[in-house]
C-alpha cells in the first residue's frame, strides 16, 4: 500500500478494515458500493464484505437515489463508535507527535 495509514497500521490492512477507515473518514456521509471502490477494494472484494458488514450493523442504508442505494457507518452501533474512538485517538496522538517534532525542530 503506497499511503501511510496509522489506522491500518495498527487495524491491519485488509479489505475489511480498508472499506471501514473509508467510512470512518467520512463518517458525515453516505455512499454507493461504487464510491466505496475509492477504498481500494475490488469489487468482488466489496461484495463479499458488505453483507457482513451490514449483518453486524456496523454500516446501515440510508436512502435510495434512482436505482443507487447508500449507505454510511453506523454510528450509534457500539463496535462501529468503538472504530470510530480508535481513529480518532491514533490521529490524534499522531498529530501530537507531530507537533512535538516541530517545536524540538524550531528550537
Amino acid at each position: 500500500m503506497t499511503d501511510e495509514s496509522i489506522f491500518l497500521e495498527y487495524m491491519g490492512y485488509n479489505p475489511r478494515m480498508r472499506v471501514l477507515q473509508y467510512l470512518i473518514e467520512g463518517r458525515d456521509f453516505d455512499y454507493t458500493l461504487t464510491d466505496m471502490l475509492n477504498a481500494g477494494v475490488s469489487w468482488g472484494t466489496l461484495n463479499t464484505l458488505f453483507p457482513k458488514l451490514s449483518e453486524l450493523g456496523i454500516v446501515l442504508k440510508t436512502r435510495k437515489i434512482g436505482r443507487a442505494t447508500l449507505y454510511k457507518i453506523n454510528q450509534d452501533n457500539l463496535i462501529a463508535k468503538q472504530l470510530i474512538e480508535i481513529y480518532d485517538k491514533l490521529i490524534l496522538e499522531k498529530l501530537n507527535q507531530l507537533e512535538l517534532q516541530k517545536v524540538i525542530v524550531k528550537r
